[in-house]
């Protein structure tokens, strides 16, 4: 009988890090989307500059100036 709350302690920590170990490994996929994430908007960020500086050399070049 002295055994078994040991083994039964056991058997929940068990558990636990292998409940830790499955966060761990969804917490790097997260983390990994999240890094995809932020090259994606940085990506179109600088897409977006571009098409604005195209869209002012444009209108320069019709001489059309925001009022």
């Amino acid at each position: 009988m002295g055994d078994e709350p040991e083994n039964l302690t056991l058997t929940f920590l068990r558990r636990l890090d292998a409940k830790i170990d499955d966060l761990r490994g969804d917490m790097r996929e997260v983390k990994e989307r999240l890094g995809l994430l932020e090259q994606t908007c940085a990506s179109i960020s600088r897409r977006v500059d571009r098409i604005e500086d195209r869209l002012d050399r444009v209108e320069r070049r019709l001489d059309i100036v925001p009022a």
